[in-house]
């Protein structure tokens, strides 16, 4: 069998890695940092929404950018760079914000949010994982404006046979009591059995011990990627830090970083960073925390228990590649939190982070075969990295494996340039 090299330690690289080894290839991955998960896997939202994929590019979404902006509490900011590549990228958001582009793409996001489930659940069993506060309490997506509710519920009213339930107020508040608390207006809400949560970052430190026990797996490699050794149409070698690591095939699964990796080689990936910020705020004894995944709409912010924890993760920051914390984006945060579920956690005690999800403009990831003969891509998943990591290292392993995609990758695939 082949050894491939896999780039990245996240939640992206660590499942490409497993699927690669499960097949039985020669596994080796490699990683900047000492631990894993310490980019925009650590503490995201956790939430596994495989049947609400929705891509950020909706049609309705530059019309309300503009009110978001407006707003000191909106979830969206922006910065203006000097830089090709975030201009270019807005560009094709643009794009991309039509309603006929929006729906193609949210029907191959279910898709492969379907099949990524049934992929979690044999890697689940397979790498005998635990602790990792899996959880599978159903997600309910609640509306503060009457008109966005009855629109959303008016589709799934007409959808015959699905899962999607149009509650409103008083049935939501019946469905998670803690709503009961809210100092906020709600229209109703759509709840969707079966969605799970669980902590990504535990998810992955279990991972990677699993892999550390795989017969097929060779090792990490704690070492920056500084570019590639190429014979030809083809990858050698990956240069690292600490030496050249050999390589059958190449994953590219670094998010962000991946964007500069690929360059080096003439390829261009519509990536850009989406900025979002999280708490974890401990559960007491006296909190009522959400046992229901439950997502704000107008705000797009999630909250999720995890364990004995509350995580809320939030926000869109066009800023490029600031990781910084600001301080008025986390008070914001709070403010917003505390009159949404004022009893269900210890804010005061919240842990604060902020990380760069890198996203295509489209909202689909960018998964498959490269101009390069041995590279291949896992990238772009943005704010569904957790949910899709699955079903897109899956479809790596059987196209390296040379088999044919699970999930047709039409949307999926590096367009030319």
């Amino acid at each position: 069998m082949k050894h491939v090299v896999v780039i990245g330690g996240g939640v992206v690289g660590l499942t490409s890695a497993w699927a690669l080894a499960e097949r039985g290839h020669q596994v080796t991955l490699i990683e900047k940092e000492r631990e894993v998960a310490s980019g925009a896997s650590h503490a995201n939202g956790g939430q596994l929404s495989y049947r609400y994929v929705s891509p950020l590019a909706d049609e309705g979404v530059p019309l309300k950018a503009m009110r978001w902006l407006l707003d000191p509490d909106g979830p969206l900011r922006f910065k203006p760079e000097a830089s090709w590549q975030q201009w270019s990228w807005l560009l094709d958001f643009l794009r991309a914000c039509r309603g006929p582009v929006n729906r193609r793409m949210t029907e191959k996001l279910l898709a492969l949010g379907a099949f990524s489930q049934s992929a979690f659940a044999r890697l689940h069993e397979a790498a005998e994982l635990d602790d990792i506060a899996l959880r599978a309490p159903g997600k309910l997506v609640v509306y503060r404006k009457n008109e966005e509710f009855a629109r959303v519920a008016g589709r799934i009213q007409a959808q015959a046979g699905g899962l999607e339930q149009a509650l409103n107020h008083d049935e939501c508040v019946a469905l998670e009591p803690a709503l009961a608390d809210s100092d906020t207006q709600m229209a109703g809400g759509i709840f969707t059995p079966g969605e799970a949560v669980a902590d990504c970052k535990q998810f992955c430190l279990q991972l990677a011990q699993a892999l550390k026990a795989h017969g097929n797996f060779r090792g990490f490699v704690t070492a920056e990627v500084t570019g590639f050794v190429q014979r030809g149409n083809s990858v050698a070698a990956v240069k690292t830090s600490q030496g050249d690591v050999a390589a059958d095939q190449v994953v590219l699964a670094a998010g962000l970083q991946s964007r500069a990796l690929a360059q080096s080689l003439g390829i261009k990936l519509p990536l850009y960073p989406l900025k979002g910020y999280s708490l974890t705020a401990p559960i007491g004894s006296g909190h009522r925390p959400p046992e229901v995944s439950v997502t704000d709409f107008e705000k797009k912010i999630l909250y999720a228990r995890i364990g004995d924890q509350l995580r809320v993760a939030a926000m869109v920051d066009l800023v490029g590649e600031d990781e910084s914390i600001d301080p008025h984006r986390i008070a914001s945060l709070q403010r917003t939190v505390r009159a949404t579920f004022p009893k269900a956690a210890d804010y005061d005690r919240a842990v604060a982070w902020a990380g760069l999800r890198p996203a295509t403009p489209s909202g689909a990831p960018i998964v498959g075969a490269t101009p390069v003969g041995n590279l291949w891509l896992n990238v772009g998943h943005g704010a569904l990295g957790f949910t899709f990591s699955f079903a897109t290292a899956d479809i790596v392993a059987e196209l390296i494996s040379g088999r044919s995609s699970p999930v047709a990758l039409d949307g999926l695939q590096l367009q030319p340039a």
